[in-house]
């Protein structure tokens, strides 16, 4: 009797109901097995994970694959009962040739029952599936992002996310969609903030009084207003730590964000996936979150909420900013390589310190307060610290942890702390490729910088 071992997939970002995907692809692959009175004695199924990721990228997929070197593994083939969720592109080019090297056969009721590695026709059965998934999942993202810009320009709708700071959300009655509404799902909109919203209009009306981001900080943290993290702390766990100081930047983001009008603004920012190392494609890619153009931006045709601000008056704010960006005089930026950068913190407020390069050499420097309005006690105006200072002792040090009779104890440490997976050593085994092409890039450039 041939033994199985089955994988499926299931994405929860269109809420799927993981337990119904899994029972059916396992129905539709007992079906295809019983053909041989094939028996399945192994499972593997991804939970949550994109169809985008590579094999090596999902966990069980990559379990899957570490099992076929393994002597005892206990099965001879693998069946997938929708390959269309299994792979992506040209992910079963990729993969397959894995399955032929360990002598694992590849079943789908595709081609009703074992992939032929010698069949063109099974090749191209294979690898229009995987074209045919891919163009599914650009036809969602197409038509939720159409129905998405739809709802903001023509409806008004509030489209989720954390409420700018000067509103709360309000209930807008039942969601339209029937199946949403009948588990309880409701609209929202924006309504204004008592104790918020006061905040914002004194912030427009300084800005256009004269006074810059920083002096608007340093008046409303002198006179004991919270800050947007410290007002609704519970919404913005992530920017905990400024003790509810005001920063420049969140007075300048406050002036430039349009909803303040009242109406509803989306698309301020997408989501691309670049390509993790363009010189090893099988890697897959990273979203990476960037801003758009202001002209691709999606207003609502009307006025969907209550009004904080004028529009003339915010029109005015934008008129200053771009006056200042017109009159800025842009320097070319000089590259200085640093030994340390990203990883030196301040003692006095445990955040990452600024690389700065000053007569001629490396320094780290910490300017919290010129960023968050707090007095000298506090913290003090800059903390500055010499690369040169720190680098010989850290060497030392590091050379220390690597001698012979300590270097046991360093891997076991290191092996502690790692934030990889332990049983995936093929995910592990990924994710240190990429970070050792990281370092690699890393040493090339101060090489290059400090000839």
């Amino acid at each position: 009797m041939k033994r199985f071992a089955i994988y499926g997939r299931v994405s929860t970002e269109d809420q799927q109901d993981p337990a119904s995907s899994r029972n059916w692809q396992l129905a539709r692959s007992r079906q295809v097995i019983e053909q041989v009175g094939g028996e399945l004695v192994a499972e593997f199924f991804d939970i949550g994970q994109s169809r985008s990721l590579p094999w090596k990228r999902r966990p069980e997929a990559s379990r899957l694959l570490k099992a076929f070197s393994e002597p005892d593994r206990g099965f001879e083939a693998v069946v997938i009962g929708e390959p269309q969720r299994a792979f992506y592109g040209n992910q079963f080019g990729l993969t397959f040739p894995v399955f032929v090297h360990y002598d694992v056969e590849l079943w789908v009721p595709e081609v009703g029952g074992a992939v032929d590695p010698g069949s063109d026709a099974h090749d191209l059965v294979m690898s229009l599936y995987g074209g045919m998934s891919k163009g599914e999942r650009n036809r969602i993202k197409t038509r939720v992002r159409s129905a998405m810009a739809a709802q903001a320009a023509v409806e008004g709708r509030f489209l989720g996310g954390r409420p700018p700071y000067g509103y709360a959300l309000a209930d807008a009655g039942p969601h339209p969609n029937p199946s949403k509404a009948a588990i309880g799902q409701r609209l929202h909109r924006l309504a204004p903030d008592p104790v918020a919203a006061p905040v914002v209009q004194r912030i427009f009306s300084d800005f256009l009084a004269g006074q810059g981001a920083y002096a608007i900080a340093e008046s409303l943290t002198r006179d004991s207003i919270l800050s947007p993290s410290a007002h609704d702390p519970a919404r913005n766990q992530h920017r905990q730590g400024s003790g509810g100081a005001w920063s420049k930047v969140a007075v300048r983001s406050i002036l430039k964000n349009p909803r303040y009008t009242g109406r509803e603004v989306w698309n301020k920012q997408r989501r691309d996936e670049v390509l993790i190392d363009v010189e090893d494609v099988a890697l897959g890619h990273e979203s990476k979150m960037r801003w758009n153009h202001p002209s691709e931006w999606v207003w609502s045709e009307q006025q969907t909420h209550t009004a904080i601000i004028e529009p003339e008056t915010f029109e005015a704010a934008q008129d200053i900013f771009a006056g200042a960006q017109r009159s800025a005089v842009r320097k070319e930026r000089t590259r200085h390589p640093y030994v340390l950068s990203g990883l030196m913190c301040c003692s006095e407020c445990d955040r990452k310190m600024q690389a700065s390069w000053n007569n001629g050499r490396a320094y780290y420097r910490c300017k919290f307060p010129s960023q968050y309005a707090i007095t000298a006690e506090q913290h003090p105006k800059t903390v500055y610290v010499r690369e040169e200072a720190i680098v010989p002792s850290l060497d030392e040090r590091i050379g220390s942890l690597f001698a012979e009779e300590h270097v046991d104890a360093t891997c076991e440490a290191l092996a502690a702390v790692s934030d990889l997976e332990p049983q995936d050593d093929q995910g592990r085994e990924l994710e240190l490729r990429r970070r050792l092409k990281e370092c690699d890039s890393k040493l090339a450039r101060y090489r290059e910088l400090s000839r």
